[in-house]
């Protein structure tokens, strides 16, 4: 058995003279979160439909679960499951119903489909509402339902694109856990999203695509990295003293950022602790108060920014 759950190599895939995915490679491991990232027309939701048999590639090799999509599509499609963008639920039947539909639309038995739907909503903490209809239910329980569904033939490998968008924060921590909980179980999850915190919390591994191709791989600490050290944030409570502040950071003045609004200004740092007392002491000498002084490392906000920039000025 390979020790990837998906294999991508030189995947291309083109739409008139428009490359969608140009030269993607991907590599996944097995039991493990993987997050893909990108701007809107990345690439992102093509991969997932050539993973899933939906789309055809053009060029490259792409295996999912040890199977080629082209030529053992049929066993790819055995062994996987797909949470796509919008809710594919029957608002009139309740959970337990809907769950049923689906077991039975993969050929599943009466009696176990019925047995899998028991089974995936108590697993959910669904099983109090499982005769309630969908329509009642909060997007939280919606989209566990939408998961539950899509793990209704046991899939080695889940497919998520973007299952929390436009849900609220409570809702979105309710997808996370059962993610979480999924991965316990030795399930290899693929998550698109365009929430940095989403992949930063959830995946092991995350790739950012833009223009149809890979242009960074890593953890997430690792691409963190990638942008620069740590960074010391001050925010000073005379904003007329902001540009005299920033000249007090221990770097070089060109390295400082301002945020006039927000009275901040913010510098990478080599030695954290060392420039964190640097700070404060020069502050205090030079008697400008601050209101909040911070020691941070780079988010994957500034991560995806910097890398999504780098690729526009190598394209211009």
């Amino acid at each position: 058995m390979p020790s990837e759950a998906v294999l991508v190599e030189g995947a291309r895939k083109r739409y008139g003279d428009k490359d969608a995915l140009d030269g993607l490679d991907l590599a996944i491991g097995r039991g493990t979160v993987h997050g893909l990232l990108g701007p809107n027309g990345a690439g992102k939701t093509t991969t997932v439909r050539i993973l899933a048999t939906l789309l055809r590639h053009d060029e490259g090799l792409v295996r999912v679960a040890g199977h080629d999509v082209r030529t053992g599509a049929r066993e790819v499609r055995r062994r996987i499951g797909l949470l796509g963008q919008h809710a594919a639920l029957d608002e009139e039947l309740g959970g337990r119903q809907n769950l049923e539909m689906f077991g039975r639309l993969h050929h599943l038995g009466a009696r176990r489909a019925g047995t899998r739907a028991d089974e995936l909503l108590e697993r959910f903490g669904l099983a109090d509402t499982g005769r309630k209809p969908v329509r009642h239910y909060s997007g939280g329980m919606r989209r566990r339902l939408d998961l539950a569904a899509s793990l209704i033939t046991e899939p080695e490998v889940l497919f998520l694109d973007e299952p929390t968008t436009g849900l609220d924060p409570r809702a979105r921590g309710e997808v996370w856990e059962a993610v979480r909980s999924l991965v316990g179980g030795g399930v290899t999850v693929l998550l698109t999203t365009q929430y940095l915190e989403e992949a930063d919390r959830l995946a092991d591994r995350i790739s950012v695509v833009d223009r149809g191709r890979v242009v960074a791989d890593g953890t997430p600490d690792q691409l963190k990295a990638r942008v620069g050290a740590d960074r010391v944030d001050v925010v000073v409570r005379d904003a007329t003293r902001l540009d005299e502040a920033a000249g007090l950071l221990p770097v070089a003045r060109a390295e400082v950022t301002v945020d006039v609004d927000r009275r901040r200004v913010g510098a990478p740092v080599a030695d954290r602790m060392a420039a964190l007392a640097e700070t404060v002491r020069a502050l205090g000498a030079a008697g400008i108060e601050a209101e909040d002084i911070a020691l941070r490392r780079p988010t994957l906000d500034e991560v995806f920014l910097r890398l999504t920039a780098d690729e526009k000025e190598a394209a211009a």
